[in-house]
């Protein structure tokens, strides 16, 4: 259906803008621009909104059980396809710029997958995952349940972890 499709591309343009708005304010905060900063974030919670509205809509937002399953794919195909092809074109364009971000981003969703998959086990036995924090190293995303001294992807310290 053409409305279905039209929402789907709706809802990925104003995921995008989200994500572009935040790293706009972030940059705005660092040049001294706190009001452009908070506008820019404003408008990134707004596109939030929208897609959220747009999904929805869509019907593609299930139980949890559902919702984990769906996740773990994703990630799966990630790694397993999508960003080992991006890898060897970004080999191939000599964009070694954009090999490491692929790289990084290629072994956080194998993580991703397996917290997932840990977190499908528990729901399907009725449970929650355990109480606890969990941190994302914000140079490469990789996810833990404790802070590592060293990331184990990118090598960032530990001051890189930002607690969830």
């Amino acid at each position: 259906m053409k409305t279905d499709d039209n929402l789907k591309a709706a809802f990925a343009g104003e995921s995008q803008a989200n994500r572009k708005y935040t790293a706009f304010s972030i940059k705005a905060e660092q040049e001294g621009f706190s009001q452009v900063a908070k506008l820019f974030k404003a408008a990134a919670d707004a596109e939030t909104v929208h897609a959220l509205n747009h999904l929805r809509t869509l019907k593609e937002v299930g139980s949890t059980i559902e919702n984990l399953k769906v996740a773990k794919d994703g990630e799966t195909h990630e790694f397993k396809e999508m960003y080992p092809d991006f890898i060897t074109n970004a080999e191939e364009e000599n964009r070694a710029d954009a090999k490491l971000t692929f790289d990084y981003a290629n072994k956080v969703e194998e993580v991703h997958a397996k917290l997932y998959q840990e977190a499908i086990e528990a729901v399907e036995f009725g449970k929650d995952l355990p109480d606890s924090d969990l941190f994302v190293c914000q140079t490469c995303g990789y996810t833990a349940k404790e802070a590592p001294d060293v990331c184990p992807v990118c090598s960032s310290p530990k001051e890189r972890f930002k607690k969830i």
